[in-house]
């Protein structure tokens, strides 16, 4: 299982002692079942208050057509959250998954089933993976727009390794159904 381009390089992730990369990440929020804000501000208070995450930015919250989902299913609320970390990507990767758990999160359903609450690692750095349990980059953001366009608000430069910048990305995905909700406000602090 070889997880960065060159096998040569040393993956970050395995290092120990006091070598901890400080690399940046975008994690992709989303809820469309109960209390949706509430949710989200819930899941932003988690991961600041994680050790070796330091939020940076939140993005202006949205609200979203279900992509993919099945019908009937609510609109969502969905946001992006820039944070710096020292975490290797499998221990963030489970921070988000625990975060997801205490929202209560079923995962037992139907793939895009309405959620309580969706914490997805959409870039770590120019961390990449493709093992059954980390993917990296996120293999859908670059045709989210739910992603995409609250990410862009933050860092308009931002670019998805390997797959080019947000910017142009965001060009050409179906914004359709994606408002921004100017009222609804997330906190950082």
């Amino acid at each position: 299982m070889t997880e960065t381009p060159n096998p040569n390089i040393i993956d970050a992730d395995t290092l120990t002692g006091e070598m901890h990369p400080i690399r940046r990440a975008v994690i992709s929020l989303g809820s469309n079942l109960g209390e949706r804000l509430a949710a989200l501000q819930g899941a932003v208070a988690t991961l600041a208050d994680t050790p070796d995450v330091w939020v940076t930015a939140v993005s202006p919250v949205y609200e979203t057509e279900p992509v993919d989902a099945p019908e009937g299913s609510e609109k969502f609320l969905n946001a992006v959250v820039l944070a710096d970390t020292t975490l290797p990507a499998r221990t963030l990767l489970d921070r988000a998954l625990a975060i997801e758990d205490a929202y209560d999160r079923d995962r037992n359903v139907e793939r895009n089933a309405p959620r309580t609450l969706d914490v997805d690692l959409v870039v770590l750095g120019d961390r990449r993976s493709e093992t059954d349990e980390l993917r990296l980059p996120h293999p859908r953001a670059a045709e989210r727009a739910f992603v995409l366009q609250p990410w862009f608000d933050l860092e308009a430069d931002g670019v998805i390794p390997g797959v080019g910048p947000i910017k142009e990305l965001l060009e050409s995905a179906d914004r359709t159904g994606v408002v921004r909700r100017d009222d609804l406000q997330l906190e950082t602090e």
